[in-house]
């Protein structure tokens, strides 16, 4: 047999062959094609440096405004701590108190916008910073005497401060009390859980009812703190009374205690049975219950 004979092929089995042949070279095309395409994972020094070069050229150029100082961070240099003003501070010493860029960016735009930080606690506002930051460079705060307000600026260094008790009035212990029916506002406000509001509501209260005859009545209040009834005594008890037969439908309703509907049935009562001699004729009106006489009482002259 010939070596012609011996490779010789039929033409089914050739194709067959060129077909593999094809696909073969498609395939090993494909893998260096795609792994050309992958981005390297592992870069060496020289490599690593070009890509930081590259990235400060293009960080500085798009941040001409607002210009930071590289060096401190980018160099590996610990945060410092030293005295600063915030409203005058550069980008560099910004950067050696270990403030990041971008924070150094936002207190340059806040600045431009014409922010100014007139004490050391107004540095809080600066945007993104975080509490630990704060609380680190608080002490190192030095605002320029042409920032302070005027009665920070000029204030002695010795001056003491002073509580406002017209604002802040200190509150009462346990055990001290203030006078139900002699107090003012002013005086009530040092109740623990009474402030303004609720103080002109015990006020005004008191005018209404004339004269509060015990404590608990400040549970007729809306709201008010019963934690607060133990700072109240009553104090001289002179109920402004009511003259009952005498006085009309409009004077008789302005008291909390009667309204409309009862000093009417007063006023019906009176013109069909006469002058009333207790409030016990009333009982048996559907207007008034025991509990109404029963706190009524006290308020009433005939």
């Amino acid at each position: 047999m010939s070596l012609r004979e011996f490779f010789y092929l039929q033409k089914s089995d050739r194709m067959a062959i060129l077909m593999l042949l094809l696909v073969a070279v498609i395939a090993v095309v494909v893998i260096f094609w795609v792994g050309g395409r992958q981005e390297a994972t592992d870069f060496s020094m020289t490599d690593s440096l070009e890509m930081a070069l590259q990235r400060d050229t293009v960080y500085r150029y798009s941040s001409r405004r607002y210009p930071v100082a590289h060096e401190a961070q980018q160099g590996g240099r610990q945060a410092e701590t030293f005295p600063f003003d915030p409203n005058t501070a550069d980008a560099r010493q910004l950067s050696r108190l270990g403030l990041k860029d971008w924070q150094i960016r936002n207190l340059y735009k806040y600045r431009e916008a014409g922010g100014e930080f007139r004490k050391p606690s107004d540095f809080a506002r600066l945007y993104g910073l975080s509490k630990k930051d704060y609380e680190r460079l608080l002490p190192y705060i030095q605002i320029n005497e042409y920032y302070q307000e005027a009665h920070i600026a000029y204030k002695s260094p010795h001056e003491e401060f002073h509580r406002d008790t017209t604002l802040y009035p200190i509150k009462l212990v346990p055990g001290q009390t203030v006078m139900l029916n002699n107090s003012d506002t002013t005086a009530f406000r040092h109740v623990p859980g009474i402030g303004s509001g609720y103080a002109r509501r015990i006020v005004n209260y008191r005018q209404r009812l004339g004269g509060f005859y015990r404590v608990e009545q400040l549970r007729e209040i809306d709201g008010f703190p019963e934690s607060a009834l133990s700072y109240f005594e009553l104090g001289d008890v002179n109920l402004r009374k009511l003259d009952i037969n005498r006085l009309t439908l409009e004077q008789l309703k302005a008291h909390p205690y009667i309204g409309f509907f009862r000093a009417k049935a007063i006023t019906d009562y009176r013109r069909l049975h006469g002058p009333l001699q207790s409030l016990q004729q009333l009982r048996l009106l559907k207007e008034f219950s025991p509990r109404d006489i029963e706190r009524l009482e006290p308020y009433i002259q005939y």
